[in-house]
């Protein structure tokens, strides 16, 4: 049997890849199955369920239209405990018959900046894990954890492996690559360099579904439904899209045959669906927080937020989008009608989050293009305003949950509140805003941008 060793047994990876995987083994096709484990001792709950459950949990599905379905799913075959030597999971990454390491490990976890550099200088625990790679422990970052592996896999002679990105990433396969090789030159490992250029591929990839954060609802249902009292069940919504391109070095799964595209280039696709998807879910978390409510669906539903991302999606990001095989208007819509679909119950705190690597990643190349062709950006400028709002209930202790941002600096976050002028030092972030910080069209749009904001905060404050 070949397997996939997964970093990161979230709830997206089991809602999302590990189903294909489980489709194709309902099919027959029992050659590949899923070794997983984390490289921190987070979700140490979920682990040992899964350890105990055999791997197997339940996926809980939900239609806009509010109906239910429930599939056990048994494509993870081996789950990985956590030690801090990462030992278990480094002897898998080292087995030959693992010929793929997949990865979630959210957007925040690559510590890029806006020039696809390793951002040493913001993230002190990728210099902590560099330094204790280099003193021969394992390392817990991405780039500290596939070096452990790749290293033993290398003494090991196992032979080639594919290196999978499944995150929300733009060019997500490269991207990481180039992280990981930066990492290796840090580390003055010329050999490991030479192996992992020869013997790894990492091609780009796009993911898409819907998964919230799992409530104990979820798991009341699973029981009620199957009778089976699931401690690791997850949540998705119907809809679910997975785009590869087909740059896999050690043979992969056929996974044409359950509805995965594979294809020579994934870069529509991945701009579509992180402009129009991604940046929307962002802009209504943020908008729907400020306005008072817990849920995505609720802020879709409010006639002026979603006119915020509609006009966003149409007036700005369609037109840098263009020429394009996909109907983007028919997506645009599809999206909002996802979003608005009231039994995911989707949280603004889990959308919300790790703003300070989405605005660059994911709203930025807009204005960039907006910029580049002389046009003007209003609409897509309301997304980083309404972010800036938000940072400011944050920094008052106004935010009903906890915001989590691991490329955050909690301290320049607090100083861009505090400023005489918050808007003007908010533009001049560079981590934010890389080379157009400070930019003077910028920086007058964003305070347009900020104004409108306000009236949409202060007409809600006095609803």
């Amino acid at each position: 049997m070949n397997f996939i060793l997964h970093l990161g047994l979230g709830s997206f990876h089991r809602a999302h890849q590990a189903v294909y995987i489980h489709e194709l083994r309902q099919q027959g096709d029992l050659r590949w199955a899923i070794a997983g484990g984390n490289l921190r001792p987070d979700m140490a709950e979920t682990i040992h369920a899964l350890q105990a459950q055999g791997g197997r949990y339940t996926l809980e599905t939900v239609t806009p239209q509010g109906e239910r379905s429930y599939t056990r799913i048994e494509s993870i075959q081996r789950v990985i405990p956590y030690q801090d030597d990462l030992a278990p999971l480094i002897a898998t990454g080292a087995d030959p018959a693992t010929r793929i390491i997949s990865f979630t490990v959210t957007e925040a976890g690559y510590y890029l900046d806006a020039n696809n550099r390793l951002d040493w200088a913001t993230f002190p625990d990728l210099r902590a894990d560099l330094d204790a790679v280099k003193d021969g422990q394992a390392g817990h970052t991405l780039y500290g954890g596939l070096v452990s592996i790749l290293r033993a896999r290398m003494r090991a002679g196992a032979g080639p492996v594919t290196l999978m990105n499944c995150d929300n990433l733009r060019h997500n396969g490269e991207r990481s690559r180039g992280g990981l090789l930066q990492f290796i030159d840090a580390l003055g490992d010329g050999a490991l360099r030479a192996w992992v250029e020869t013997n790894t591929t990492s091609p780009n990839a796009m993911v898409d579904r819907i998964t919230p954060r799992p409530t104990p609802d979820v798991a009341e249902r699973v029981k009620a439904a199957t009778g089976w009292e699931d401690k690791a069940a997850v949540m998705g919504e119907s809809f679910i899209q997975w785009v590869i391109e087909d740059n896999f070095i050690a043979g992969r799964p056929e996974w044409e045959k359950v509805g995965v595209e594979m294809v020579n280039s994934v870069q529509a696709y991945e701009e579509a669906k992180i402009r129009l998807l991604n940046a929307t879910h962002s802009c209504i978390a943020w908008a729907g927080t400020l306005a008072g409510y817990r849920y995505i669906h609720e802020g879709t539903h409010d006639a002026a937020i979603r006119k915020m991302a509609f006009d966003y999606v149409t007036d700005d990001a369609i037109p840098v989008l263009l020429p394009c095989p996909i109907n983007l208007e028919q997506y645009r819509d599809v999206v909002l009608d996802r979003f608005g679909n009231p039994a995911i119950a989707d949280t603004n705190q889990r959308v919300a989050m790790d703003a300070f690597s989405k605005i660059p990643g994911m709203i930025a190349p807009t204005i960039r293009d907006q910029l580049a062709r002389g046009g003007s950006f209003d609409s897509v400028a309301m997304l980083p305003a309404l972010f800036l709002a938000y940072l400011q209930r944050w920094h008052a202790g106004q935010i009903p949950y906890t915001y989590q941002d691991q490329a955050m600096d909690p301290a320049a976050a607090q100083a861009i509140c505090e400023a005489a002028d918050p808007v003007a030092a908010y533009a001049a972030d560079t981590t934010l805003w890389g080379e157009m910080a400070g930019h003077t069209q910028l920086v007058e749009t964003l305070r347009k941008a900020f104004a409108r904001v306000q009236a949409f905060v202060a007409e809600r404050a006095g609803a």
